[in-house]
């Protein structure tokens, strides 16, 4: 999706991409012919029936539009539940929440995983806003694991009794929505988007105060940093309902771990200078582009996650945090050698493939450096293996 040439869409892409830009378009014209990026970015992802996520796309996998780490290898499942039973061990067993489960990879390997070891959660619970995923999920499940089913739940929204064990997400954090903000001399702007003729543009208004203050407190933080001032025009987002959409969804802990993995940096690595341009980033087959306005409702929109925004917002949450790491010494810390070995089974063809996977989630130039793991935890005092090899917490 690079340079000027458009997408040859389907018949029912084409459909689908005009419902969207109308429905958006009517918003626009509601609003006063202004709309803020994080409501655009909402919309396009979420608005019932219309989203990237709420309709009935192909995402995941190589026929989708990007691909996961469970989608890459069982290694990242089969280490993910060595985690969890680390937690469930502390915790005198209890069950699993995951947030957002794509296409249930995860969720398949997690449980495979734990079976084989006898550690099975009480209960699987997946929080899916997604008719379409759910029905993926399910699926997958029931071709792999049918005699666990029993275990397995899905949810419209967090579950309201309390549990003890561990909530799971996986790229979640990524795709809420944020606002974009460009810092001049002596002012802040909002980055919002109105109509042209046939097509979305961006336009800027002046920041409110909160934005404002927020900008303000971020900008501060690289130059603490010894980042040096933020150029004239600097442009970049952050996500106001970090804070408060993760104390929501991870309110039913009463005792255990939430584990996040996503690709994002300490706030301070975040907003350099030299990142002036924010860190938006679309898939749409396989191909990345930082366009958000082209195909909203076809394609993923995401932002980097501010790790050090996640580690404010355990506190306010209720939790601490446990421990912040990269993909590679996540993976590490929890035995990838020995999975690849258990998953391999003396067959060599195998573990040549599962070592190339591993390659490719744990090698700097891959994922290994760009994705991150951060736990929470409430409740319980257990080492967590995942977080032993290098604790990078004191760079938050």
């Amino acid at each position: 999706m690079s340079g000027q040439r458009e997408p040859q869409l389907a018949a029912a892409e084409a459909e689908h991409a005009a419902r969207v830009h109308g429905h958006i378009a009517a918003e626009i014209l509601a609003a006063g012919g202004w709309l803020s990026f994080e409501r655009f970015m909402d919309v396009a992802l979420y608005a019932p029936g219309l989203g990237y996520y709420s309709a009935g796309a192909h995402k995941f996998g190589g026929g989708g539009d990007f691909t996961t780490a469970p989608e890459i290898s069982a290694l990242f499942g089969a280490c993910v539940a060595r985690q969890c039973a680390e937690v469930l061990a502390a915790v005198g067993r209890g069950g699993i929440l995951e947030i957002g489960a794509g296409s249930g990879r995860l969720a398949a390997d997690v449980l495979g995983r734990l079976e084989r070891s006898g550690e099975l959660p009480e209960h699987y619970w997946i929080l899916e806003i997604s008719a379409d995923l759910r029905e993926r999920q399910r699926r997958l499940l029931g071709e792999r694991l049918p005699h666990l089913m029993g275990r397995v739940m899905w949810l419209d929204a967090p579950p309201v009794q309390p549990f003890d064990g561990v909530i799971l997400a996986n790229e979640v954090l990524d795709a809420l929505p944020v606002a974009r903000f460009r810092r001049r001399r002596s002012r802040v702007e909002e980055l919002g988007v109105a109509v042209d003729g046939d097509r979305f543009i961006w336009a800027a208004r002046d920041a409110g105060r909160d934005m404002a203050g927020a900008v303000d407190v971020l900008a501060r933080a690289a130059a603490a940093a010894g980042a040096g001032e933020w150029p004239d025009g600097y442009l970049s987002e952050y996500c106001p309902r970090l804070a408060a959409w993760t104390a929501a969804v991870t309110r039913p802990l009463a005792a255990g771990a939430v584990l996040w993995f996503d690709y994002g940096l300490p706030r301070a690595h975040y907003y350099l200078p030299e990142r002036h341009d924010g860190t938006l980033l679309c898939h749409f087959r396989h191909r990345a582009h930082a366009d958000p306005l082209r195909l909203p409702g076809l394609e993923d929109i995401t932002a980097w996650v501010d790790f050090t925004a996640l580690a404010l917002a355990a506190a306010g949450a209720g939790f601490e945090v446990a421990g912040f790491t990269t993909q590679t010494y996540f993976l590490a810390g929890l035995g990838v050698d020995q999975e690849m070995l258990a998953l391999a089974q003396s067959d060599e063809n195998r573990f040549a493939r599962l070592a190339n996977e591993a390659r490719r989630l744990m090698l700097p130039g891959e994922m290994g450096e760009r994705f991150k793991a951060m736990a929470w935890t409430r409740g319980m005092r257990a080492a967590l293996g995942g977080f032993a090899l290098r604790d990078l917490r004191h760079v938050l």
